[in-house]
């Protein structure tokens, strides 16, 4: 999924409370976190929240109700122009943003790993230390079997892919015969 120009811009408006100091990254991470909990937990919740014909006072009120003494004032102020714009159905957008910028200032970078078999952990590791190595930041891979692959891997970086799985050599030769 694409996420919109105002995803982006809104996490820039929560990094930029970090950048002043007024929470920090991990702070706001942390509040993300929660309330992304607790809506998860209550569809109503949500479905109040994301619904427009309902006012927005009312929905601010929840929001005060629901949300204090679990996340800070200025990520409640946060959620309420969220509804004020009406922008909540955005939440998990912005949040995935914000994390992507939350990675960038730890020097991070996520990676997909697709196998086709289960691999070892000393593989796990060297190839880790590979992409760590060649991308020049710390390497975070979610690991992936698809057996139809059936074999090599396939390393997805962003909207990059290195594939150097059997299943595409096969499809190249194909192509070349």
């Amino acid at each position: 999924m694409t996420n919109s120009t105002s995803s982006k811009n809104y996490a820039k408006a929560l990094a930029e409370i970090a950048q002043d100091k007024v929470m920090s990254y991990d702070d706001i991470k942390r509040d993300l976190d929660i309330t992304e909990s607790i809506l998860e937990s209550s569809n109503e919740l949500k479905s109040i929240l994301e619904n427009t014909t309902i006012s927005n006072t009312i929905k601010t009120d929840i929001v005060n109700e629901v949300f204090k003494n679990q996340i800070n004032e200025k990520i409640i102020n946060f959620l309420k122009i969220l509804i004020n714009k009406s922008k909540f159905n955005e939440f998990s957008e912005i949040k995935n943003e914000f994390e992507k910028i939350l990675d960038d200032v730890n020097n991070i970078k996520r990676v997909e790993v697709v196998s086709a078999v289960p691999l070892t952990d000393e593989h796990k590791s060297r190839i880790t230390e590979k992409l760590k190595n060649k991308l020049g930041k710390e390497v975070i891979p979610n690991w992936v079997e698809q057996p139809e692959i059936m074999g090599g891997l396939v390393i997805k970086i962003e909207d990059d892919v290195i594939d150097s799985s059997i299943k595409k050599k096969l499809e190249n030769l194909e192509i070349t015969i």
